[in-house]
């Protein structure tokens, strides 16, 4: 209880933080809404009883029928305006919750994280929690806040007119509250178990109207396949929910019944009181409408509160995820580079249960120059990369950038002074101008300044035919008349653009990044890329070995480690790995013209 009573703050402060003025006013509105049911009863008591004892007085009944309407016009006021301000108020704590939350996640210096399943289940319920459960908690305590003041009302109402009932509604209300509570914790859990089977849902919907898996799913017929899959895991998902809904049904019968009971006492408590004269008929009304409201108030306030309670406790994945501390970050700002960046017995692996991708990885790199990377599949290239932009972190061992290791700098500083093109580059639902912009925010409305990046890609050529050229939305999956889709290698020369926006760059990562280009464009990138290297540190991956004879340096890696390095004659001459993939490559080619 007291876990949920600090979720239930947190809620509430979130609340707070987004309009206090509002959340005050929708107090003020329910307090009064729960006043009205009460000035109703007694109002008509009054009425009843001048009418049914002769002579009555004209000014009473018209000041009852006055005020009878005025509370009725009052309570129509109140909920409509507290509705409408309540409805603001949700909008307004869910831009607060998506905000933190998305903030918090994107805070993780690591991509490791969003690798974890738990993590991305905890956070699928966070996003679902922070969506309602604040609503869930500000709604129940208002409904709590209106059930107390109705209530209290009617308590003393039944108090003046024959204490015991007010002590039968007590004994009633206890075990339908702790009914819904426990319904409340099946709830929480059913949400975390089909967390999972939603997550895989989503995954096999994507899979089926994504337009990059479509050409797979039809050429290899496995449209039925998926659906099955994604059949499967919804009727998993749907049976854990009818357990909840079985005991739901179960738990709303008895309470009914209770309530029930509680009616039967009262009307039967009304008529014997009456029968003996110690009621009139005005009392009987108040009495009855006690009855009714308390039977109402109790089943609605159980069950808001079993709503709250199941959400509350889902919630707490939402507190878990925005108050987990960033850990790991480093602090200091990165130096330019001026003496070079060392691995200093590096290991790494991505799993405990998997294998070393690096195993004692040593190196260096200048602070200027070409440098290639080679080696097989599953060599450890684009693990260097990910290393070198702090992804991930070493398992083992440290890398050190001007002397200072990675793990003590801010990792925003850091890939400031850093530009990549990735082997799988993103290609981004936003205009032209903006999917390169992005390579740095600063430029990102600098139009001359993202066409000559565009222009040194090659791209400036594809771009400026367009509809409304850097202007024009690049998507397939957004109306518009003026959309235009580009072809992989196209794409792949927006991603280069990206990464050349970033003039000030220390470090330029280039892994496969002529993969998708035909082969006149991968020439002409060749020559620029020379250009664009002067003065900073080039880091070139790349499977066509020809693309790194004129690198400065370059290492051969082999299961995660250096095995060779030197420029491409030396490597030649020593008739190692290098030599031998090489000569694998060019006997392709020769083949191929002969």
């Amino acid at each position: 209880m007291r876990h949920s009573l600090r979720r239930a703050i947190a809620a509430g402060k979130l609340a707070w933080a987004a309009s206090p003025a509002t959340l005050l006013a929708v107090a003020a509105m329910t307090v009064a809404q729960g006043m009205v049911p009460v000035g109703l009863a007694w109002i008509t008591k009054v009425l009843l009883d001048e009418l049914t004892q002769p002579p009555f007085s004209t000014g009473t009944l018209l000041a009852c029928i006055a005020g009878l309407a005025a509370l009725g016009l009052a309570a129509d006021a109140l909920s409509a305006f507290e509705e409408y301000l309540r409805t603001g108020l949700h909008r307004q704590v869910r831009v607060i919750v998506q905000t933190r939350l998305f903030a918090r996640l994107n805070r993780y210096p690591s991509i490791a994280v969003f690798e974890s399943p738990q993590l991305l289940d905890r956070v699928r319920l966070a996003e679902h929690a922070g969506d309602h459960a604040p609503e869930e908690a500000v709604g129940t305590g208002l409904q709590l806040l209106q059930a107390t003041v109705t209530a209290a009302g009617f308590a003393v109402t039944l108090l003046v007119l024959w204490a015991p009932m007010a002590a039968i509604v007590v004994v009633i209300a206890v075990p339908a509250a702790l009914a819904q509570l426990r319904l409340g914790r099946l709830r929480a859990d059913m949400t975390h178990e089909v967390t999972p089977l939603q997550r895989r849902q989503m995954f096999f919907r994507l899979l089926l109207t994504d337009v990059k898996a479509a050409k797979e799913v039809r050429l290899f017929g496995l449209g039925r396949f998926l659906l099955g899959r994604m059949l499967r895991d919804l009727s998993a998902a749907n049976n854990a929910e009818m357990r909840v809904d079985r005991f739901s049904a179960w738990a709303q019968v008895r309470i009914g019944t209770l309530t029930g009971l509680l009616t039967v006492i009262g009307l039967t408590a009304a008529v014997v009181l009456a029968s003996r004269g110690r009621l009139s008929i005005g009392e009987v009304t108040v009495f009855l409408a006690a009855i009714a409201a308390l039977h109402t108030t109790i089943g609605s306030a159980a069950a808001g509160c079993a709503r709250a309670y199941a959400a509350l406790l889902l919630f707490e994945h939402y507190l878990a995820v925005v108050d987990d501390p960033v850990t790991g970050a480093g602090s200091l700002p990165a130096p330019r580079l001026s003496r070079g960046i060392e691995f200093h017995d590096v290991w790494f692996r991505y799993a405990d249960e998997l294998g070393w991708v690096l195993r004692g990885t040593n190196l260096r790199l200048p602070s200027q120059g070409a440098i290639g990377l080679v080696g097989l599949n599953g060599a450890g290239k684009s693990t260097i990369v990910k290393l070198l932009t702090r992804l991930y972190e070493p398992t083992r061992g440290r890398i050190t950038w001007d002397g200072i290791d990675l793990a003590e700098l801010d990792p925003a500083t850091l890939r400031a002074r850093i530009s990549a093109v990735f082997q799988d580059f993103m290609a981004y639902d936003l205009t032209a101008a903006e999917n390169i912009g992005v390579g740095e925010l600063s430029k990102l409305e600098d139009l001359p300044r993202i066409r000559a990046a565009a222009a040194m890609a090659d791209v400036d050529t594809v771009i400026s035919p367009l509809p409304q050229g850097y202007q024009t939305l690049l998507s397939r999956i957004f109306n518009g008349e003026t959309n235009a889709s580009l072809s992989g290698g196209q794409w792949q020369r927006v991603a280069l653009a990206r990464a050349f926006l970033r003039e000030e760059a220390d470090l330029l990562i280039l892994d496969e990044p002529s993969s998708g280009l035909d082969a006149v464009t991968e020439h002409a990138l060749h020559h620029r890329l020379g250009q664009l290297r002067a003065g900073r540190l080039s880091l070139l991956i790349s499977h066509r070995l020809n693309a790194l004879r004129d690198a400065d340096h370059i290492l051969v890696l082999e299961e995660g480690v250096v095995v060779e390095q030197g420029d491409h004659d030396h490597l030649m001459r020593a008739r190692g790995r290098y030599a031998e993939l090489f000569s694998l490559q060019a006997q392709g080619y020769a083949a191929t013209v002969e």
